[in-house]
């Protein structure tokens, strides 16, 4: 073979063999042929190869790169697509805790601050903060019964049996059989009371609760009261503070005044002591009622009366002090329903308006 052929063959396979891994150059020729041999480029390549040439790998036989060469944090891995039933490298923003992330959207589980918790995730404490809660009221001035306040005007008045409401967290009701009877509410505080022969009239206003606690769970319980009384209240009446309890289920008064001569005296009732409290002796008296209308239908029930020997139409009632010597007596009350200041008339055609009728609570 001559000389030149030899050396252009070699050349040409050398070229090829270089074009394979991507290092050959565009054109090679020869040193003494200025046009040179043009390569094609691997992909180009269509025609069928001789012996000589250099044959690529085919997918089935070529072999892995060497994992201690490859790179493993190589542009080719990070965009290469998920092995089936594999989980992909987090990648830049991606949670790399083993805790899972809440999702914005969806999911079952609850959120009070814009984030939706998902199954078993508790939602993170990323939103706004509660707004803070509203003070406290500021407390009332002691009450002087010395003052000659003024009659309450305005009001929201209802004439209906049964009827209720709530001012100033104050929870107003009237009840009353036979002919009718109303009640006039006041900002502040206050109502009147007017009746017309009812068979027995009943109107309070003060605190109600939900027959959960007894009363020492609810503080200090007092009473501020003053009013006037007009007309006639027939056979008895009641004048101060009233209410129920539940398991047991009790009726109680601590009467301060009434529309008769002197203190008021329970019917079908037995005397059980006397204590002194807020400025005065007062009776304690109870009684058992049967069938009997109560705050849960008819019923058998006791009823306790602590009666004010010196009536009085002003001044402050505390309230936890009589519960608490009713105690003393073996006198004890269930769980609370309410603590009003009341009005109850027999009959008669009266009226009674209260300048201050207000019940609190020092716990709730």
């Amino acid at each position: 073979m001559p000389l030149k052929s030899f050396v252009m063959r070699n050349r040409l396979v050398l070229s090829a063999a270089l074009a394979v891994f991507g290092c050959a150059d565009a054109n090679i020729g020869d040193p003494g042929d200025p046009g040179g041999t043009e390569v094609l480029p691997f992909s180009e390549w269509n025609h069928p190869q001789d012996s000589n040439s250099v044959q690529p790998e085919s997918e089935d036989t070529a072999s892995p790169p060497d994992s201690e060469d490859s790179e493993s944090n190589g542009e080719a891995e990070q965009n290469a697509p998920p092995i089936s039933g594999s989980s992909p490298a987090p990648s830049e923003g991606q949670n790399t805790n083993v805790l899972p992330i809440a999702p914005a959207n969806g999911g079952n589980g609850a959120s009070s601050n814009g984030m939706t918790a998902g199954n078993d995730q508790p939602a993170t404490e990323m939103g706004p903060s509660a707004p803070p809660a509203p003070p406290p009221p500021p407390p009332r001035p002691p009450l002087d019964c010395s003052a000659n306040p003024p009659a309450p005007t305005g009001g929201t008045m209802s004439c209906a049996r049964n009827g209720g409401g709530t001012v100033d967290g104050q929870r107003w009701f009237m009840w009353f059989a036979g002919s009718g009877g109303c009640m006039t509410s006041y900002e502040g505080g206050a109502f009147k009371a007017t009746w017309n022969n009812s068979g027995d009239y009943l109107a309070r206003s003060g605190l109600q609760w939900n027959e959960t606690q007894t009363f020492d769970k609810y503080g200090t319980i007092g009473a501020d009261l003053a009013f006037t009384k007009t007309g006639s209240a027939g056979s008895y009446s009641f004048i101060g503070i009233y209410g129920w309890s539940n398991d047991p289920l009790v009726e109680y008064y601590i009467v301060e005044n009434s529309f008769g001569n002197g203190p008021a005296t329970p019917y079908a009732t037995t005397q059980r002591g006397t204590f002194n409290l807020d400025g005065a002796t007062y009776r304690i008296y109870t009684g058992t009622k049967t069938n009997q209308p109560s705050i849960h239908g008819t019923a058998t029930f006791l009823q306790v009366f602590s009666v004010r020997q010196t009536p009085r139409q002003c001044g402050h009632v505390s309230i936890s002090d009589h519960f608490k010597q009713w105690q003393g007596m073996g006198i004890n009350l269930g769980k609370m329903y309410e603590a009003r200041i009341l009005v109850e008339a027999g009959g008669g055609s009266g009226s009674a308006t209260f300048t201050t009728a207000f019940v609190s609570a020092s716990g709730g």
